[in-house]
């Protein structure tokens, strides 16, 4: 039985706590700017629609009827959006670490986009039971748009993590 479970010694690897938190601060803002652009070009209802989503997370306001920019409404969401994927790129870079998948920027990389396949699910299918107006931004680009998060912080951490002798 032991043969199957390994050794039976599983230790927690220590892990850079401040690189993590950084690199998902850091793949937050590639998010955004990424959401920014696109939705700029591609989204009739123009680029602040997503601020406007994120925002009732902590506020609880009606969705509005339009989406143009007010100060109050974007900051609340960076202020959400950044806290979130700081966490996300702490508990990231804990699942990596664990499972040692940061031992090459590839490996984390791949990984990393498979959790960011993993927060789209858990953020716009488990989630939206709580904040059901999330439902709007289910699709291909806010996909493709967690999965470079996941590649981001992945990669971030794979750099910006010091090694047990520095």
């Amino acid at each position: 039985m032991e043969t199957l479970m390994g050794s039976g010694t599983w230790k927690w690897r220590a892990m850079d706590w401040p690189a993590a938190a950084v690199s998902g601060f850091a793949a937050g803002a590639v998010l955004m700017v990424l959401d920014l652009v696109w939705s700029a070009l591609f989204n009739p209802d123009g680029p602040w629609r997503t601020s406007h989503m994120i925002a009732p997370i902590l506020t609880g306001a009606d969705q509005p009827s339009s989406y143009e920019f007010r100060l109050g409404v974007v900051a609340t969401s960076l202020g959400i959006h950044y806290l979130l994927g700081t966490v996300f790129g702490m508990v990231m870079a804990a699942l990596l670490v664990q499972a040692k998948l940061d031992s090459t920027p590839g490996r984390a990389m791949l990984a990393g986009a498979l959790m960011g396949f993993a927060l789209y699910l858990i953020n716009f299918h488990l989630l939206v039971a709580l904040f059901p107006w999330l439902t709007a931004l289910r699709g291909i680009d806010t996909l493709a748009a967690h999965a470079v998060f996941g590649v981001a912080a992945a990669y971030l951490y794979t750099r910006l993590k010091r090694t047990a002798g520095e």
